[in-house]
C-alpha cells in the first residue's frame, strides 16, 4: 500500500531534525574542547611566567625592596579616610578574598564585553601589587594569569595590612611620585599623616590614571575623580552621604600653593 505524502514529509522533517541535533551537539563538543584547550594553553604559559618571576624575586625580597624606599610610611601613620578611600575605590572586597576576586573579575568582563573595550580591570589590590612589582604592564592573557598565581603567593605570605601598606607605598601617582609619601609631599607640601579628608580622598583616586588625575595636570578632573571615590565610599558604607558632602564642601577650587 502506498504511504501518504504527509507521512513522508514527517519522516523527512524528523530525519532533518535529528541531523541538526547531531550537528549542534558536535559543534558544542568542538567549542568546549577548543575552550578547554585555550584555557590549558594560556594557563600553562601564565604559570611559566609566574614561575620565572618567582625564581627571580621572592615575595619577601619584594616587600624588603619597597620598605627600603626613603619615605616609606607604616599603615598606622596614614589617615583612616585615606585607607578607606583606597579600599573602596580599588578593591572593596579586599579583606574578604584570597587575592583574586571572581565576582569583580566577572563584573569587569561583562562590562568590557558590553562596552566592546577594556573599561574595567577587575584586579584586586593584591593583583595590582603583583603586577607592579613582578611583571610588565602589557595587557596579555598569560600575564593576567601569572598575576593571579603571584597574588595567591603574596596572600599566603603576608597579612592584609602588610599588602595594603606595601601597595600604597609603591603605586605611581604621576609627576614622578611613587608612594603616598612622595605624592603627599609633592602635591600637597605635607606629610601623609597630616592630610585633610578632602586631600586623602583626592589622592586615593589619582593612581587609577595618574597622567589624567594628577592634581597639577588638571585639578578639575582630579576633583571629578574625587567625587567618584566618595560615591564608592558611600556605596560601601565607609562614609555617609552627609560626610561625603562635607568633604566636597571642604575641597578648594584649585590646588593650594
Amino acid at each position: 500500500m502506498r504511504r501518504p505524502a504527509y507521512t513522508n514529509d514527517i519522516s523527512k522533517k524528523s530525519s532533518l531534525g535529528h541531523a541538526l541535533r547531531c550537528i549542534t551537539k558536535w559543534l558544542l563538543i568542538l567549542l568546549l574542547t577548543l575552550l578547554v584547550g585555550l584555557c590549558a594553553y594560556f594557563g600553562a604559559r601564565g604559570y611559566s611566567l609566574y614561575s620565572q618571576a618567582a625564581q627571580e624575586k621572592s615575595v619577601a625580597d619584594m616587600a624588603q625592596d619597597i620598605r627600603a624606599n626613603p619615605g616609606y610610611i607604616e599603615l598606622g601613620m596614614l589617615p583612616q579616610t585615606y585607607l578607606d578611600a583606597v579600599v573602596s575605590v580599588e578593591d572593596h572586597r579586599f579583606y574578604l578574598h584570597p587575592g583574586f576576586d571572581i565576582f569583580a573579575t566577572a563584573r569587569a568582563l561583562f562590562n568590557d564585553l558590553r562596552a566592546g573595550a577594556i573599561v574595567e580591570g577587575g584586579s584586586t589590590i593584591t593583583q595590582q601589587l603583583a603586577k607592579n612589582e613582578f611583571f610588565t604592564q602589557e595587557q596579555v592573557i598569560e600575564r593576567k594569569i601569572a598575576e593571579v598565581f603571584m597574588a595567591f603567593d603574596i596572600e599566603r605570605q603576608l597579612s592584609k595590612e602588610d599588602i595594603l601598606e606595601l601597595y600604597v607605598n609603591s603605586i605611581y601617582f604621576g609627576d614622578g611620585y611613587y608612594g603616598i609619601a612622595e605624592a603627599c609631599t609633592g602635591y600637597l607640601g605635607k606629610n601623609p599623616q597630616d592630610m585633610l579628608d578632602w586631600e586623602s580622598v583626592l589622592l586615593a583616586g589619582v593612581p587609577n590614571a595618574p597622567s589624567a588625575y594628577a592634581p597639577t595636570q588638571n585639578f578639575d578632573l582630579a576633583c571629578q575623580r574625587q567625587r567618584q571615590v566618595l560615591a564608592r565610599m558611600v556605596k560601601y558604607n565607609a562614609l555617609t552621604d552627609e560626610e561625603a558632602n562635607a568633604i566636597i564642601a571642604q575641597t578648594p577650587t584649585s590646588l593650594p600653593a
